[in-house]
């Protein structure tokens, strides 16, 4: 059986695919460019990633290509990645990233190759029905970004890793002599990647200051552009000097005003919700019900939380958590479990408190 493996540079797709070597597997190595920029030092950091990808297939002793995918991650990711920002929501482009270019774009390209399937190195499981679980390492578990995948790509996709710890993925790098064994994990937006976010947005967004004040309308300060703060947040928002002394956070945003409302307090009410509206929803199989009480991620590495779909009108639901939840942000995923299964999830479009 032929197996393509997107290989990004990073030690979790190397041993991807050198355990698929080893279980007798045709394997082919495949780098996706999704993203043509340097960072302020002048690198242009998926060259450095492909260099890497080279290094370890040479080393694994599979063909290995490169693939550009920039024009349809720009028209399917980034564009509505800067639509949300535009609307003053705060997006997740690497669902996005999943369900437009990993697991199509690149499926598609797979295919092309003569492969029956393709392996990536994110943390998840699926089985033979092709339902979406979680993977071991709570630490590293990624079903999170694949919840708007369906049934028919999980069932054309492998998962080497999923039943592994990270420790256990560097472990096997290691004793294979992988040079990225002991590599940095990635972390940020995949096209931003560890360059500050504020200039970065500025190349594609004009900014709009405003007034900073709290829920009564004191103006304690002036934000740099609603786009640039998300629910719940602490760091960078420059107040001091003001009320009980407590540090201030972002509790909400008046898009009809520009204007920041943030309060003292890291556990204000107004940072909690209730209830949140989801839109978009995507099922990988079979929808949630109605009435029924699952467990819910409104945020990567957050436990589940217990919640009930109140009701759902075509694409839309209306759920309730047992408990109210801090931060629950617009523009952010709310993926559905049952138990150890990935159900699907939506896009939060509005929360109740």
């Amino acid at each position: 059986m032929r197996i393509v493996v997107g290989m990004s540079g990073g030690v979790d797709s190397a041993v991807s695919a050198l355990l698929l070597k080893k279980a007798g597997y045709d394997v082919l190595g495949v780098f996706m460019k999704n993203w043509e920029e340097k960072d302020e030092e002048g690198v242009c950091t998926s060259e450095t990633d492909w260099k890497d990808v080279q290094r370890v297939c040479e080393i694994i002793d599979i063909p290995y290509y490169s693939v550009n995918f920039v024009k349809e991650y720009w028209d399917r990711v980034f564009t509505l990645f800067l639509n949300e920002y535009r609307a003053g929501r705060t997006p997740n482009p690497d669902v996005l990233c999943n369900r437009e270019i990993k697991f199509k774009a690149f499926l598609d390209f797979a295919m092309q190759l003569g492969a029956e399937k393709i392996a990536t190195g994110h943390f998840v499981q699926t089985d033979n029905e092709g339902r979406l679980l979680k993977g071991i390492d709570p630490n590293k578990e990624q079903s999170y970004f694949l919840y708007m995948l369906k049934k028919r790509q999980l069932l054309k996709s492998v998962f080497p890793v999923g039943a592994m710890t990270k420790a256990e993925v560097r472990q096997i790098a290691q004793e294979a002599g992988l040079p990225v064994a002991r590599k940095k994990d990635s972390t940020g937006i995949c096209f931003i990647g560890e360059r500050q976010f504020k200039p970065f947005l500025r190349q594609f967004l004009p900014a709009q200051p405003g007034d900073m004040v709290t829920p009564e309308g004191e103006i304690v300060g002036k934000h740099d552009g609603l786009m640039y703060y998300t629910l719940g947040q602490r760091r960078g928002l420059g107040i001091g000097g003001h009320g009980d002394g407590r540090s201030y956070f972002v509790v909400d945003k008046d898009l009809e005003r520009n204007r920041l409302i943030v309060a003292q307090g890291e556990n204000h009410p107004l940072l909690y919700s209730k209830k949140a509206v989801v839109e978009q929803l995507t099922w990988i199989d079979e929808p949630a019900r109605t009435g029924n009480h699952y467990g819910v991620k409104t945020r990567y590495r957050q436990p589940d939380q217990g919640a009930e779909i109140l009701k759902m009108d075509g694409d839309t639901a209306l759920v309730s958590f047992d408990a109210p939840q801090r931060a629950v942000t617009p523009g952010q995923s709310l993926v559905v479990y049952h138990e150890n299964v990935c159900l699907g999830g939506g896009i939060i479009r509005e929360t109740i408190r």
